[in-house]
This record gives C-alpha cells, sequence and structure tokens, in this order.
C-alpha cells in the first residue's frame, strides 16, 4: 500500500512538498518501531527539523519505494491564481502515484478527505482521510518526508537572506517574522524576493501583488527529490 501527503501548502514563502511512501507488513513494523507519527508533533524547532531529517533517511531505507517532489513558486502561483491550488495538489500526487510500482497501488491513503476524493475515481483503492497519518503509518511516513523536504528548502531561503536581512524565523507562514522580512526587503528593492508566493498573503501593495506579475511566469515543474 502507498500513503501520499504533503508540507508547506500555507506558507507565503518557499515550495510546497508532496510525498508518496509504499510500504508491506514489514515495512509498517519497522516504521512503528522507528516511532514514525504526523511530523506536526515533533514540532517547529530546529532539533524536531533534525530528527525528522534522520527519520527521513531511514524511512527511505526500510520502505518499498519513497518519492518525494518540491512544487516551486510560479507552479503554485500560476495555478492558485486559477483557483486550482487542490487541482495542482492532485496532479502532484498523481505523477507520484505514476511512478510507483503498479503492485503497490491495491492500496493508497492520502491525508485529505475533500481535496484527494476525486481521485478515487482513477484509483478504486485509494482512500482519502483527513488526519491520515494517524490512521496509517505509511501517510505519517510520507508526511515526515514531505516536511523535512520542506524544511530544507526553507532552511535555503533563510541562509540566503541571513547576512543581509537577520534571522527570517517564522518558517515562511505568513506571521510577524515573515511580515517583516518581506516589507524589509521591498522597501530595499521595491519588489517581493523571488521565493515569495503572489497569489495568496502578499504586502497590501497593488504593484507588487498584482496577479500579472505571477501569472507572467513561467510555470516550470515540480523537482523530483533523490531518497536514495
Amino acid at each position: 500500500m502507498i500513503g501520499v501527503d504533503e508540507a508547506g501548502r500555507g506558507p507565503i514563502l518557499g515550495p510546497m512538498a508532496l510525498a508518496a511512501v509504499a510500504v508491506d507488513d514489514a515495512g509498517v513494523a519497522a516504521l512503528e518501531k522507528l516511532g514514525v507519527q504526523d511530523s506536526k508533533r515533533f514540532g517547529s524547532g530546529k532539533k524536531a527539523q533534525a530528527l525528522r531529517g534522520e527519520l527521513a533517511e531511514t524511512i527511505a531505507s526500510v520502505v518499498l519505494e519513497a518519492r518525494c517532489v518540491l512544487v516551486p513558486v510560479p507552479v503554485i502561483d500560476a495555478r492558485t491564481l486559477l483557483g486550482q491550488l487542490n487541482h495542482l495538489e492532485r496532479d502532484v500526487a498523481v505523477d507520484l502515484l505514476e511512478q510507483m510500482s503498479a503492485d503497490h497501488l491495491d492500496r493508497i491513503i492520502c491525508d485529505g478527505a475533500r481535496l484527494f476524493a476525486p481521485l478515487k475515481r482513477s484509483y478504486a483503492g485509494l482512500e482519502a482521510l483527513d488526519r491520515g497519518e494517524s490512521a496509517h503509518v505509511a501517510v505519517a511516513a510520507a508526511s515526515i518526508l514531505a516536511k523535512h523536504a520542506r524544511d530544507q528548502a526553507f532552511s535555503a531561503i533563510e541562509s540566503r537572506y541571513e547576512e543581509e536581512f537577520g534571522v527570517l524565523g517564522g518558517g515562511g507562514y505568513i506571521n510577524a517574522p515573515t511580515k517583516r522580512f518581506l516589507e524589509a526587503y521591498r522597501e530595499r528593492y521595491g519588489d517581493l524576493p523571488p521565493e515569495a508566493r503572489r497569489s495568496w498573503g502578499a504586502p497590501k501593495d497593488a504593484e507588487l501583488a498584482k496577479p500579472e506579475a505571477a501569472a507572467g511566469t513561467k510555470p516550470g515543474k515540480a523537482e523530483q527529490l533523490s531518497l536514495a
């Protein structure tokens, strides 16, 4: 069976990640022994990120298959401006599933009842559940892989701007630290940083948050991550 989950749907800074993990009975036992659970339960600090990173490496070694992709900001903006963020997540999930062995598609659990329910038309064994991480350890494993990929992506953004703007903080979500960074960047450069999503939550500036600013950007593709 396969578990599917995402991380980074809501932030204004950085990409979104989706992961799929295929397991058999031995893999389930190994994941449970490792204490794999919903990635959000680990918290958001550096210790939590380090623990998720260690688990992500181990998860990839004990499951049948593990795949993860990063969906870049231009792709997110292009689809969100059309009201198609849910469609985008489903499309990326399908891309992941199509790369998995057909032998593992007999049962699929996706985290998000309304979000992934439409995929039942294509996959007879698919279950779309809220709190899927609690329903099956394969989904919890996927949540850890996705969150780790998102952590790494945001860490790269922090490193890029720390010398000039100080520690970013806030994880890229629309909160006080993130708003301070965006306002400081805008004041200095007259625009939003390229890592900022313009399709929602942007500073209230008619020129900087215009839909055409994002719509004119080439969407690109989701980036497949190596889990070897």
